[in-house]
């Protein structure tokens, strides 16, 4: 993959320093306000403000061929800014105490898939500090790899070092990529500067940095053509958070169809230990389907449009399985292929929380897309319910917030592809410019 020849410039270096330096003002400041359930609005300002300086960051390194002193910045800083995020408790979200409540469950020989927290006899599995509350009468919805890395922690700040351990692994894999595609090694950035990605993993905990690294893997060893291997690893990514199954056809596509097997096969392996739960291995993700919808945006309008929940889903569905046949159709790289594929996921998603827009932030690395940049960055309006719901309210989000959220980047995109359309229509059949 080539790159247009950039402009030098001695100051890109001293731009991402001061940069540098600006975002870590800001995630000091932030770490000194606990709990952060407490001071919501001043952690989404503080985090937009963020954004505004990340972009900036993301500017420069596309703009400007950088000295390699400008990696050991991006590098150097980014482990600072995890380090910033790593002692906090994680107060936006009661995911990682899930996490734990299903480790002790998994320790003690009890099938994750078979009970949840309101059972009788099972409060011994609460952390006494922190009880699960969402959820408590709803088997796991993770698949068995991420099981297996709930059970292999005890603390909350073991799945907060394990997970930001995977968020690390992941910028070290990008950085083979950008090597081996010949783009600017600096554009790591894009990931490792991210603020959602900082607080997805490094604060809060979440386990998608599993099956990001994990997906991140299948793409290299794609490259490297081990094929088999790689499918076996997008069947791992599968089996920590459930999103790669839709880059299945991309993959098979550019190996061999047959290797379905491989993927159907590991994915039997990693479920069988819990088969024994029988018709309830997917209530969870049956019962989160019913009764979740989240920081939505496409499905909202089309509840709007007067669809059930179900209905809307199945229109969501058939539109999501649309996309995956035009990616393929249209012959898109792997990482067009999945940028544009999870994108769609999330936009059509009834559940776009804002640690799940980390899954295109890899992607970014290797196809900059402004308007997805951009929703990277306003997805932090996306923790707004946790102001009423640390109050004892609802988790509900405020209609204004969504439309702050995502106006901005639906207006974009649709800028974008209304031009992309009218340069088409200004070429001639022949390929030239028409007069």
């Amino acid at each position: 993959m080539k790159n247009a020849p950039r402009p030098s410039s001695s100051l890109a270096v001293p731009s991402l320093l001061l940069i540098a330096v600006a975002l870590g003002v800001i995630f000091k400041r932030i770490a000194r306000h606990q709990p952060l359930e407490n001071y919501v609005p001043e952690f989404i300002a503080l985090m937009l403000l963020a954004g505004v300086l990340y972009l900036a960051g993301v500017y420069v390194v596309q703009r400007y061929k950088c000295e390699p002193a400008a990696l050991l910045v991006i590098l150097g800083a980014s482990v600072i800014f995890r380090l910033f995020f790593l002692p906090l408790s994680p107060t936006l979200s009661e995911d990682v105490y899930r996490y734990q409540w299903e480790g002790r469950i998994v320790r003690a020989g009890i099938n994750p898939y078979s009970v949840y927290p309101a059972m009788p006899g099972l409060r011994w599995a609460d952390n006494p500090d922190h009880p699960v509350e969402a959820g408590r009468t709803t088997p796991t919805l993770y698949p068995p790899l991420s099981e297996a890395a709930f059970a292999g922690v005890r603390t909350v700040a073991g799945y907060k070092r394990l997970f930001t351990a995977l968020d690390l692994a992941t910028v070290a894999l990008i950085l083979f990529f950008l090597a081996a595609t010949q783009q600017p090694l600096e554009r790591v950035l894009i990931y490792a500067w991210n603020p959602a990605v900082l607080i997805s993993f490094a604060l809060s905990g979440h386990n998608d940095s599993l099956a990001i690294a994990m997906l991140l893997a299948a793409t290299l060893l794609i490259i490297g053509r081990r094929r088999a291997l790689s499918i076996s690893f997008l069947a791992l990514s599968f089996l920590s958070k459930l999103f790669p199954v839709l880059l299945l056809p991309a993959f098979l596509k550019r190996t061999r169809w047959s290797y379905a097997g491989i993927f159907g096969g590991l994915v039997l392996l990693g479920y069988f230990p819990f088969l024994g739960a029988r018709g309830h291995l997917f209530r969870g993700l049956s019962d989160f389907a019913a009764g979740w919808e989240n920081n939505d945006s496409l499905f909202r309008l089309l509840r709007m449009a007067g669809n059930s929940k179900p209905q809307a889903e199945l229109v969501a569905g058939i539109l999501l399985m649309g996309l995956v046949l035009y990616v393929l159709k249209m012959r898109m790289d792997l990482f067009q292929a999945g940028l544009v594929t999870l994108a769609g996921l999330l936009f059509l998603s009834p559940n776009a929380f804002p640690w799940y827009f980390t899954w295109i932030v890899p992607f970014l690395c290797f196809v900059p897309n402004l308007p997805l940049l951009l929703v990277t960055v306003t997805c932090v309006l996306g923790y707004s319910p946790v102001i009423s719901y640390a109050a004892g309210g609802l988790y509900q989000n405020s209609p204004i917030m969504l439309i702050l959220e995502y106006l901005p980047v639906y207006a974009w995109l649709a800028y974008e592809i209304v031009g992309g359309l009218q340069a088409k229509q200004e070429v001639a059949p022949n390929g030239h410019p028409s007069c």
